[in-house]
Order: C-alpha cells, then structure tokens, then sequence
C-alpha cells in the first residue's frame, strides 16, 4: 500500500496539468484491491478544502466525489467509516466537512460531547458551544 498525498488527486480530478494529470491518472488506475492506495483522514479534508475553495466545486460534486472514493476498492481510507458518518452529516447540512469530521471522530473516540466556540460548526455539525 502507498499513501496517496492530496495534489496528486486533485491532479487526477482536475486535469489542470496536463503532464502531471497523465502521471496521476496512470498511477492511479493501476492500483489494484490487493495493492491499494491508501488516503490518509488529513488529505480527505484538504481535498474539499482544495476543490471547492479554488476550482468551485459544489458540495453535492463534493458528496458525490467522495462517496466514490469511499466506494473504490483499489483506495483505502484511514478511518473510513467515520468518513461516511461525516460526508452523510455534511451532505445533510449547512456544515463544512472538515467540522463534522472533528465531530464524528470525537464521537467515536466516545466523547460524550464536542465544544467549540465556532457558532456555525455547534449550529450545523452537531458540536456545543464553550459557555463561560
């Protein structure tokens, strides 16, 4: 297995580099189920960071690109069962996904709870405001 960093898949959905697309799409498509990729939970989180940050896309392209990757057999994601906890609960609302990620991961790692001061993140992904 080998890790797969986020701009060479940004590369693979962009095809913003001609020669450096080609190289991703051909390492990419040679991966195997028996010899995986493997994406680590931080590249995840850059990756929507990324694509919907400078190339505009939509959270929905966003639920739906990483509902695939989720699927792909010849991709392994770190932690991703929490991954499809967190691209259900941000596709189901105003949140970002990098919030309900902290979220879900808390929430597996049995906290009762998740405290923050972002007003939105309490709001859409499910967290509590820090009180004085």
């Amino acid at each position: 297995m080998i890790g797969i960093d986020t701009n060479v898949l940004v590369r693979y959905f962009t095809d913003d580099n001609a020669e450096q697309t080609l190289r991703a799409t051909r390492w990419i498509e040679a991966l195997t189920k028996e010899d995986p990729g493997f994406i680590p939970l931080v590249v995840i989180v850059e990756l929507v960071w990324v694509m919907q940050g400078f190339y505009r896309a939509t959270k929905e392209e966003m639920v739906t690109l990483l509902e695939d990757l989720l699927q792909t057999k010849e991709m392994v994601i770190q932690n991703a069962e929490i991954v499809w906890e967190a691209v259900r609960a941000y596709g189901g609302s105003n949140a970002d996904l990098a919030d309900c990620l902290i979220e879900r991961s808390a929430h597996d790692a049995h906290c009762t709870h998740t405290v923050t001061f972002d007003l939105k993140a309490a709001k859409t992904a499910g967290m509590t405001l820090l009180d004085s």
